[in-house]
């Protein structure tokens, strides 16, 4: 990291500070006047559900109140399970699966990039890392396009993460982790008050593992600490710094081959890469937000976060089969593959500035406003080389009988690939208005206006172009416990400035356009300690580049690329969370999506009608949780269940369902936890890449003991 850019973001954190608080001299209370603070300690209404959320309306809203669906993974929910990282949750989330990486289909459609951070842009782990989730407090889920809100993205949804921050409750927690494949870490977290009005938090997280997978391992660390200053009775700001490093050994990984059929040719601990491969990442990330109450009715929220992130990485990569039978025809039945080695060189550095004010007018017909604008900044470094086969020295892969070490990167020709970077900026206004139309009818209206540019800093090609993103829907409150709604969205992302630039002699390509017309009804239970969410939604997406069946070649005069495809998804998704009895907590889902290309005709992956690459047609996921109170315990078990896929080359990814259990009991203020994920060793694939690459299997039988204490 550079020490100088570093000394500048603090700088932007502490400038806050000193401005307010210059503002509300002679105003501030004196610490023997602050607001008194209130610690109520016991166990919550319910273990995992969430009655309100901010991610639908940027505004902290019931979630019976919204006209769209939304999930929120807790803290709780996260703790039992074990979840590491992203993908451990996928099956709590309905409509979503794995893609690749930490990429998922989200109602059908792939989404490599709708992440968002206390609701702005900045993702630490951009470029093939997974998220960790040790300083993630819940998991926010809107499902549907979000454009009116956030800007440019797929249409299936966004996530949105939310940090961890310091506390004036004093607690801190020690966790040792141990497992198969080598696994051993642990972390600590610590929050409590410095003053009468400051709060602080620190933690640390170190863990590190051996793959299933041939020559790879994994090393993970993050150190947060953050600062919250209560400036007054209306006025506070919360300061964090997060360092992020994660080492992959053995990596990028690619998948298993597979037959068409979908069954494994090897076992799945293959892995096309080298013990030397390997993919690094070092990211600092910097955030301040600060929150003002104007008046009862008028408030402000302001956040900046400042990302400077680095990613190295050297690996082999697949290329299709070796001809050694010398017949004519490369296949399977030869047992070598060739292979390419890559290094590459990415750096991003990234600022987003999002600023809301929202004002409540509580008159004759009771409104909230929001009207924001945000700002997101991302310049990147890219460098590419590149050796390809026998002729620049990578050494042939017999997957069959593995020969691993036959040559050494040391020694290979690399080529550099002469990229550079690119930079690109967002630009957005955005108002909404919720508006109570009696007790029973609740309206959302939104509408958002976007600016982007692209700047290809290898070629100085640069694109700019704009969009206009509305939202509406309706709630109809049949009773307290009962919500009828319904609701259009629209989303839009921007063609990749690579393929824009491809594109720019024969006029361009417009951005890609969502538009989800979706029904539902939310019912609570059991004096509201169980919601149920049942949606039914069409999402059509429409200007979809696609590669030009009639292009020819440079120079023919025909555009590569033309928009010309459309994709739709319908579906229907339920969702279930809350208690059974006071002892007995679930969350369940079940989704039903029938992704297809309707305007296309590329190919036979792509042509009309031809199911959509990794978009399965059922899902279902469960966990739940008993307490037996007699023994300071709980059981759990959960359930994931996705069907039959396809991969981008049309071989089939079999279904398959995987179970999971834990364990949890407290002695003193000691918390033991033993987890057995994939209960029955199942041997699976959760989702297809290429054919040459094959499939991306699953996790096979893992325990992991945590231990867990309170001071």
């Amino acid at each position: 990291m550079h020490l100088n850019v570093i000394n500048i973001g603090i700088l932007s954190l502490l400038l806050p500070v000193l401005s307010v608080s210059a503002n509300e001299q002679g105003t501030e209370k004196a610490p023997s006047e602050s607001i008194e603070k209130i610690t109520v300690m016991g166990r919550a209404q319910t273990f995992y559900r969430e009655s309100s959320t901010s991610v639908g309306a940027k505004v902290e809203t019931d979630i019976m109140d919204l006209p769209q669906s939304v999930q929120v993974l807790n803290e709780q929910l996260i703790v039992d399970q074990a979840a590491r990282e992203i993908t451990d949750l996928y099956r709590s989330i309905a409509g979503v699966s794995a893609y690749s990486y930490s990429g998922v289909t989200f109602r059908g459609f792939r989404d490599d990039s709708n992440v968002f951070y206390d609701g702005v842009r900045g993702d630490p782990f951009s470029g093939f890392g997974v998220p960790q989730l040790f300083n993630i407090e819940r998991v926010e889920v809107l499902k549907g396009p979000a454009a009116a809100l956030y800007g440019g993205g797929e249409p299936g949804g966004m996530i949105n993460y939310v940090t961890k921050k310091p506390s004036f409750v004093q607690d801190t927690e020690v966790t040792l982790t141990a497992g198969d494949n080598d696994r051993m870490g642990g972390s600590i977290d610590s929050k409590g008050g410095l003053t009468d009005n400051i709060a602080y938090r620190l933690g640390g997280f170190y863990e590190q593992k051996d793959s299933f997978r041939n020559n790879a391992d994994s090393k993970n660390t993050e150190l947060t600490g953050g600062l919250l200053f209560q400036l007054g009775d209306d006025t506070t700001l919360t300061t964090s710094i997060d360092y992020i490093k994660q080492d992959l050994g053995g990596n990028r990984l690619r998948g298993v081959p597979v037959d068409d059929d979908g069954n494994f040719l090897v076992d799945p601990s293959y892995n096309a890469n080298e013990k030397s491969d390997y993919q690094n990442l070092e990211a600092t990330i910097l955030q301040a937000d600060l929150q003002h109450h104007f008046s009862d009715a008028l408030s402000m929220n302001t956040t900046v976060r400042y990302l400077d992130n680095e990613r190295v990485q050297g690996y082999h990569e697949s290329q299709g089969w070796v001809d050694v039978n010398g017949d004519g025809e490369a296949n399977v039945d030869d047992e070598t593959i060739k292979r390419e080695y890559r290094k590459q060189y990415r750096a991003n550095k990234e600022m987003s500035v999002t600023s809301d004010f929202v004002y409540r007018l509580d008159s004759a017909i009771e409104q909230t406003l929001l009207f924001g604008a945000d700002y997101h900044h991302v310049d990147t470094e890219y460098n590419y080389w590149r050796a390809r086969y026998e002729a620049d020295g990578v050494a042939n892969l017999n997957i069959f009988d593995l020969n691993y070490g036959q040559s050494d990167p040391a020694d290979y020709n690399l080529t550099d690939q002469n990229r550079d970077g690119s930079k690109t900026e967002r630009m957005g206004l955005y108002t909404q208005d919720q508006i109570s139309l009696s007790d029973k009818w609740l309206l959302l209206i939104g509408l958002r206006y976007d600016h982007f540019n692209d700047f290809d800093k290898e070629t100085g090609f640069e694109y700019s172009d704009h969009h206009v993103s509305p939202r509406g829907g309706i709630v109809y409150k049949y009773s307290p416990d009962t919500s009828f709604y319904a609701n259009y969205s629209e989303s839009f992302n921007p063609t990749s400035i690579g393929d824009q630039e491809e594109s720019s002699a024969d006029g361009g390509l417009s951005p890609e356009i969502g538009e989800q017309v979706e029904v539902g009804i939310k019912n609570q239970w059991f004096d509201g300690s169980m919601m149920t969410t049942l949606a039914v939604y069409q999402i059509n997406k429409k200007d979809v580049a696609m590669n030009n069946p009639d292009y020819t070649g440079d120079d023919d005069g025909i555009a590569a690329l033309i928009s010309l495809g459309q994709v739709e998804s319908k579906g229907v998704e339920f969702t279930l969370v809350g208690d059974i009895t006071a002892d007995w907590t679930i969350m369940a889902n079940y989704a039903y999506n029938d992704t297809r290309v309707t305007e296309g005709d590329i190919g036979d992956t792509y042509a009309d009608g031809s199911k959509f690459v990794n978009a399965p047609r059922h899902q279902a996921g469960l966990w739940t949780r008993y307490d037996i109170d007699s023994l300071q315990s709980a059981i759990a078990f959960g359930a994931d269940y996705v069907s039959e896929q396809v991969s981008a080359d049309a071989q089939k990814v079999k279904p398959y369902t995987v179970f999971d259990m834990s364990w949890t009991t407290t002695w003193q203020e000691t918390q033991f936890q033993l987890n057995v994920k994939n209960l029955f060793d199942k041997e699976y694939a959760v989702s297809g890449f290429s054919e040459r690459n094959g499939h991306f299997p699953g996790a096979p039988r893992e325990v992991v003991l945590q231990v867990s204490h309170h001071f």
